[in-house]
């Protein structure tokens, strides 16, 4: 039986930070957007062409919600207490819910965005805050969280629908976690190097941190980041491996696991 495989991508982050040129070819290699929702990027615009060609590609569509600070790309920590972090992710959740209703669409998955993303990471109590709002929206709602974070943890508790990624084109430290960005090695620019990570760490079901050390974890989807000079190639030549080595793909709304 083949191993099925999702990738995920980041999608309609147009802003100063930003280009969202290439987002109708990511749209053609990967299986699930996450779409800002304006806080840190993008507009009405961009969310409806994003949607758009998701519909057309058969692309399943997820909220990208991100601390309200378009001026950092949502990449500044910010301490918000339980009911605004309530309301920031329900407020972008429902903005692009109408926005993919008005297109006969409906958003089946969540993946928090940026600084928000790396502290719930690292917190059960903002983690735990995160995954209840999220439940409580509709708990038929797909959770993708990085795999092995307090995300997952705190997701699990609540039994939600919990999708684990991986970064393809990042590494990752001994306890797990990722690279800083600060970090002369936090980034996989190679195209070959990127699709040999990736598939070494979705068929062992562990993450290859740098050191070389695998730590075993739940591997559901792979995500690419569009921002990268050469993330174009990677995502292509990632999907061209997973598929020429027996996976199938899939969105998040119809792995087997969610059905």
């Amino acid at each position: 039986m083949s191993i099925e495989i999702n990738i995920n991508c980041d999608l309609g982050e147009k802003s100063k930070h930003h280009s969202n040129k290439h987002d109708p070819d990511l749209l053609e290699i990967v299986n699930s957007a996450n779409i800002a929702c304006g806080y840190h990027a993008g507009d009405e615009e961009t969310m409806n062409q994003v949607v758009e060609i998701s519909k057309k590609n058969g692309v399943s569509i997820g909220a990208h919600p991100s601390f309200n600070d378009p001026e950092n790309f949502g990449r500044e920590r910010m301490n918000l207490s339980s009911s605004e972090l309530e309301k920031l992710i329900i407020d972008q959740y429902e903005i692009l819910q109408t926005i993919s209703s008005s297109h006969g669409e409906n958003v089946t998955h969540i993946k928090p965005h940026g600084a928000l993303n790396n502290m719930a990471c690292e917190d059960i109590d903002l983690a735990t805050t995160l995954a209840k709002v999220i439940k409580r929206i509709n708990p038929e709602l797909i959770y993708l969280v990085p795999t092995g974070s307090k995300m997952e943890q705190a997701a699990k508790k609540l039994d939600m629908k919990i999708a684990c990624e991986i970064f393809a084109d990042r590494n990752y430290e001994d306890d797990g976690n990722l690279v800083s960005r600060k970090k002369p090695h936090a980034l996989i620019t190679d195209p070959e190097q990127a699709k040999k990570h990736v598939l070494k760490m979705v068929q062992t079901q562990s993450l290859n941190c740098h050191s070389g050390k695998q730590i075993p974890c739940e591997i559901d989807s792979v995500c690419i980041h569009g921002d990268n000079i050469s993330s174009l190639e990677t995502a292509k030549s990632i999907r061209k491996n997973l598929l020429d080595n027996g996976l199938k793909l899939e969105t998040l709304n119809k792995m087997k696991k969610f059905i």
